[in-house]
This record gives structure tokens, C-alpha cells and sequence, in this order.
């Protein structure tokens, strides 16, 4: 199939008063980035990254016009490098994608072969994309507790901010993989979502924080998938068992970590970085074929909220006041 050279795409503009603003617009493909890899685009989704893109925020977009969506999938139409064959069915999320490079809520993009991998079986594109990023963060960061020595068996893990894309997703693979979940939330009205999900316990998020004046909380947690940061990835490592680990991956809390040495040096605490956007492909690889298989999550629909590019206005508005609960798919061809 020929590629196309026109196609539709949301395209952010900033005007010359220095406001922002979002339109649906006939683009050509010579507006692309040079890349070796041709890709038309079936679903994207929306991530809090995405509507700061749409926004203008500086720390995620400073060219613009430009095209938001850190996540794709859909079918290869060219590939220069041979590494993928025109058909192929892929999947790309981190990297630059809607960042500085064209993203997903356009039907066309063009990007190094080397961002893709080929879309495992056990996935169909709309699945994958009600992952996408925030799946495939919540699975890297199971993962990651898994290497540390984390398993079911060690008691309770907690996932802060359950109710958004990551910790949700998180809540299902830990319930899934047998680990007694905890649901942390600000979110009291979403409790019976969280337990749909597999959570076996939903706390508020202020109980997270009780005693976390101390220099060390009281033992709780074997381990934690923290997506907030700040006071409350303080309290969950002072509350962490010996030898227990914590995955970190957001910042909406604070971008500073004030904590003591203690419960690295006393209990043997490890924290661990999580980053989606760089991970190397053998390891992207492995993710993706467990969220295709063992990880993927029973209650997958439930999460997601289907959404057409006339629609994101609205959902850009919500997900930048913390009201989305769960993903939101883009659906970009007719």
C-alpha cells in the first residue's frame, strides 16, 4: 500500500500573544520528522505527558506547531533499515515520540525503526494502547520489584496514586502476579474500581503519611510502586520492611526527596528509579510480553475511557485535574 501523503492530525499552535491552542488539521507527510520508519497510527492514548504537550509546557515541548501522543500502534507502511516489513503490526512508546517528534494523535508518524517493537501476540492494537506507557511503566516497575527479591509472599505491597494510568494498572499486575495489593487513593468514590481491579485493601492517601514526621515508621510495606513522589515516597520508604524495595516513577507530589539515611542503612531498603522512556529494547521486549501474556490485566476494559481525536478537548482539561480515573484511548482511524 501506498503511503499517503496527506493525513489528519491534532496539531497545537502558540499564537503570537503566547497562548496555546489545539485544532484538527489536514497535514502533509513532508511535515514529519526525517525518519526511517512509516507508521499509520490505529490508536494512541492520553497521559498527563500529552496534556502538557498540549498545553505548552516547556519542560515536555518548546517547537511548536506540534503533535502530542508519547504512544502508538499501528501498521508499518515503510521501512528503509528492513528491520520491520510493510504490514508489521508495532508499538511505540518513551523515546521522543510527542515530545519534541510528532506524536500519536496524528494518523501518520515517522520515526527511527529503533523505538518500535513489534506488537506481541496476545495483544490487539486497542489493548495496547489502553497500556501504553502507563502499563508498560507499572509493568517495568513490577518487574524491577520482582529482581529485587520482592514476592507475594512477603506481605503487603502498596501502590500509591492507584486510581491514575500508571498505579492502576500497577494495582492489576500485582493482583494478577499474586501479591496482596494496598490501594492508596485520594479518590474515596473510586474504591470499588481499585477492587475490581484486585485491590485487597484501599487506604486514604493521608494514612500513607501518618507518622512520617519520625526519622522510621513502623514496618508495613514488603514493597511499593510509588507514582506521586515527594512526602509520600518519603513516608512509604521510612514505612518499608527490612529488606524491602521501592520503585519510584512520578513526580505530581514534588520533584524533592527529603529523607534520611535510616531505612537504607538500617533496613536495607533499596529504592529504585523506574524510566519508560529510555529502557533498553531487550528489556522493552520482555515487558511487553509479559503484559501480552501472564501480566495482562483481566479487568483491561475496565480501565479505559474510548475517545475520538474531537474528544480529547475535554479529557486534556480532566487528566490535568487529576480527574481520570484509569487510561483514556485515542481511536485515530475512521
Amino acid at each position: 500500500m501506498a503511503t499517503p501523503t496527506q493525513f489528519k492530525a491534532l496539531v497545537v499552535e502558540k499564537t503570537n500573544d503566547g497562548q496555546f491552542v489545539r485544532k484538527i488539521k489536514e497535514r502533509s507527510i513532508d511535515d514529519l520528522p526525517q525518519g526511517d520508519l512509516v507508521v499509520r497510527v490505529s490508536y494512541s492514548s492520553l497521559n498527563y505527558k500529552d496534556a502538557l504537550s498540549a498545553t505548552g509546557h516547556p519542560g515536555v515541548t518548546r517547537q511548536f506547531p506540534h503533535t502530542p501522543g508519547i504512544d502508538a500502534v499501528g501498521e508499518v507502511l515503510s521501512c528503509e533499515s528492513g528491520v520491520f516489513a510493510a504490514g508489521d503490526t508495532v508499538v511505540i512508546t518513551g523515546y521522543d515520540l510527542g515530545m519534541e517528534t510528532d506524536g500519536g494523535w496524528g494518523e501518520l508518524i515517522r520515526i527511527p525503526s529503533s523505538w518500535a517493537v513489534r506488537l506481541p501476540d496476545g495483544l490487539t492494537q486497542a489493548e495496547a494502547m489502553a497500556l501504553g506507557t502507563a502499563g508498560f511503566t507499572a509493568a517495568l516497575s513490577v518487574l524491577k520489584l520482582e529482581r529485587a527479591g520482592v514476592i507475594p509472599s512477603d506481605g503487603d505491597v502498596l501502590v500509591t496514586g492507584a486510581t491514575g494510568g500508571v498505579g492502576a494498572i500497577a494495582v492489576a499486575i500485582l493482583a494478577r502476579a499474586g501479591y496482596r495489593v494496598v490501594a492508596s487513593t485520594g479518590k474515596s468514590a473510586d474504591e470499588q474500581f481499585l477492587r475490581n481491579l484486585g485491590a485487597a485493601e484501599i487506604i486514604p492517601r493521608d494514612q500513607v503519611l501518618t507518622g512520617s514526621e519520625r526519622p522510621m515508621m513502623k514496618e508495613r510495606w514488603a514493597g511499593c510502586v510509588d507514582v506521586v513522589g515527594g512526602d509520600t515516597l518519603v513516608a512509604v520508604v521510612k514505612s518499608t520492611r527490612y529488606g524491602g524495595a521501592v520503585t519510584c516513577c512520578g513526580l505530581v507530589g514534588s520533584t524533592e526527596l527529603p529523607v534520611n539515611v535510616y531505612p537504607f542503612i538500617l533496613r536495607g531498603v533499596s529504592l529504585i528509579g523506574i524510566d519508560s522512556v529510555k529502557c533498553p529494547t531487550d528489556i522493552r521486549l520482555q515487558v511487553w510480553e509479559k503484559l501480552a501474556g501472564e501480566w495482562k490485566p483481566a479487568q483491561l476494559q475496565e480501565m479505559v475511557t474510548g475517545v475520538t481525536l474531537d474528544g480529547l478537548e475535554e479529557k486534556i482539561a480532566a487528566i490535568l485535574k487529576g480527574e481520570i480515573s484509569g487510561r483514556v484511548v485515542v481511536r485515530m482511524m475512521a
